[in-house]
């Protein structure tokens, strides 16, 4: 078999083999560097003899006063991970990143290990001696994702910590939900719909609730919502820029790549959200909503478009990122039940993986743990 080996790939050279091969994360695309401000972006490519045959995104983190890099490759690299010899593609990859000055290697290999069906997550809510979603029966585990673990384990990659029990680490999300589109007509997709979320997408409809594209100059209208729901749920809000940003960015290559949708009710937004999409997959991202016209359901009639969008322009899955395993009542818990009301499956990913490099790698990957926290 003949030996890989990476380096870094002109922007164009990415993008053409996305072209070809484009069922990736939205987080692996090379247009995804432009939305990241403290990251320093690099295409990378991995070549069999002149052959390239993946491409990933690399984002490096430099650790102040020094000369040294955090990598991190969010949802990927989409290499072969089903394969007995992980090493073949990541010890190229290690070997690229530490001739860069990276200290720390950070993956995120894009496999689940288990999933939950809609209607076995909505017992376990209801039952209340069930606490997580691993006490419940799940639908399928995937034995390739959990030997992809142990294999990584004998490279010396080892679990990136997370904040919390909840799987919302400093990474992406350990677990999330899924809508399956592929072969599934609306009526399939409706006739999904859980009892409360069908009444709640009926009072919206009843009620006269509009959905509608919106574009660039309907961002601060979003943002005012969005600042709204941090402040509701407690999170750090991200700046108006950062979605401007993201905006250019991202409709550079594509000008369908990142929508905005509006509900709207007498004139009035009352909810939105982004949809990202790339290849046969889509992504419901920064839902936002205000306090009025909450009793119109409009985050029902909101999803119910999007979601109807998607499958019209043929994506095969609906992600509606990030939920929580924990199923005792908390903050949480309301997502989850709203996410999965949808007829979504509960996923559990293989989560992030991280690898010092080098003698001084695990004292700089503490180094630069200190710092972000003190940020």
């Amino acid at each position: 078999m003949t030996s890989l080996y990476v380096r870094e790939i002109p922007r164009e050279e990415h993008l053409a083999h996305l072209r070809l091969s484009p069922d990736v994360s939205h987080l692996q695309i090379p247009e995804w560097g432009g939305v990241k401000p403290d990251w320093l972006p690099e295409s990378i490519g991995w070549f069999e003899g002149e052959t390239m045959v993946a491409a990933a995104l690399v984002l490096y983190r430099p650790l102040p006063g020094t000369r040294r890099f955090l990598a991190y490759l969010p949802d990927g690299p989409a290499i072969d991970w089903r394969t007995p010899r992980l090493e073949r593609w990541l010890d190229p990859l290690v070997a690229h990143l530490e001739r860069i000055g990276a200290f720390s290697v950070r993956i995120g290999p894009p496999l689940v290990v288990r999933h939950w069906d809609a209607a076995t997550v909505a017992e376990g809510i209801a039952a209340p001696d069930v606490r997580h979603l691993h006490d419940l029966p799940a639908a399928d585990i995937d034995g390739f994702a959990l030997d992809a673990a142990e294999r990584l384990r004998r490279l010396g990659w080892r679990p990136c910590k997370e904040d919390d029990g909840s799987g919302f680490g400093l990474g992406q999300p350990r677990y999330g939900c899924r809508i399956p589109l592929a072969g599934r007509s609306v009526d399939d997709l409706r006739g999904a719909l859980a009892p409360h979320w069908e009444q709640s997408l009926r009072t919206a409809e009843t009620a006269g609730v509009r959905v509608s594209w919106g574009s660039a100059s309907d961002l601060p209208e979003f943002y005012r919502l969005y600042t709204a729901t941090a402040a509701h749920d407690g999170f750090k809000a991200r700046p108006l820029d950062y979605f401007r940003r993201m905006w250019q960015a991202l409709n550079a290559e594509d000008d369908d790549r990142l929508r905005l949708y509006l509900a709207q009710y007498d004139g009035e937004v009352l909810s939105a959200a982004l949809m990202i999409n790339v290849g046969s997959r889509a992504w419901h991202s920064y839902a936002a909503s205000g306090r009025r016209g909450r009793q119109l359901r409009p985050s029902s009639a909101l999803l119910w478009r999007m979601l109807c969008d998607a499958r019209a322009a043929g994506a095969e899955t609906y992600d509606l990122r990030s939920i929580t395993p924990a199923l005792t009542e908390d903050r949480l818990l309301g997502r989850l039940r709203f996410k999965t009301g949808t007829g979504g499956r509960a996923v559990e990913y293989l989560g992030e993986w991280e690898l010092p490099v080098g003698s001084q790698g695990k004292v700089l990957q503490r180094a630069l743990g200190v710092y972000l926290g003190r940020r």
